[in-house]
C-alpha cells in the first residue's frame, strides 16, 4: 500500500490540461486556537501545477484535493537538501584539504551549490515528469 501525501486547495487557473492549485501550507500550531495571538504560527500559500487529461471536468474557484505518493516526496526532500549538503561538504572539505585554505574551501562549497542548483533548474523538465501530481474533487 502507498502512503499518499495530500493537499487542500482551490484551481486558480486552467489552461488546456494543465490546472493550478493553490494551497496554503500551515505550520502544526497555525490550527491552535492561540495561533491568531502568538508568533510562532506560520502559514504559506503555495501554487502546484497539475497536467490532467481531464481538466475540463473543474472550474476555476473549486475545492479540491492534490495527491502525491510519499516517495515523491522524499526524492523531493534528497535533491532539494541532502544531495546539495553532500555536495558542499565534499566541496569545502576536498578544498580545504587540498589547499590548507578555509577561505578558499567556503568558496568552494558555495560554487559547488551554485553549480549543482544551476544543473538541477537546467534538467527541471526532465525532474517535472518524474513529480507527478494527481487532482480529486473534494
Amino acid at each position: 500500500m502507498k502512503t499518499v501525501i495530500s493537499h487542500k486547495g482551490t484551481i486558480e487557473k486552467i489552461d488546456g490540461n494543465h490546472i493550478t492549485v493553490r494551497i496554503t501550507q500551515a505550520s502544526g500550531c497555525a490550527a491552535c486556537g492561540m495561533s491568531a495571538h502568538c508568533d510562532a504560527s506560520e502559514s504559506k500559500e503555495k501554487r502546484i501545477d497539475v497536467i490532467d487529461d481531464h481538466a475540463a471536468e473543474y472550474e476555476i474557484g473549486q475545492r479540491v484535493r492534490v495527491t502525491a505518493d510519499s516517495k515523491s516526496g522524499y526524492r523531493a526532500v534528497l535533491l532539494g537538501f541532502g544531495a546539495p549538503l553532500l555536495v558542499m561538504a565534499c566541496a569545502l572539505f576536498g578544498a580545504l584539504t587540498a589547499t590548507g585554505d578555509e577561505t578558499l574551501g567556503a568558496l568552494c562549497g558555495v560554487g559547488a551549490l551554485v553549480v549543482y542548483y544551476v544543473a538541477l533548474y537546467l534538467v527541471r523538465d526532465k525532474l517535472g515528469k518524474r513529480f507527478t501530481f494527481a487532482i480529486e474533487c473534494g
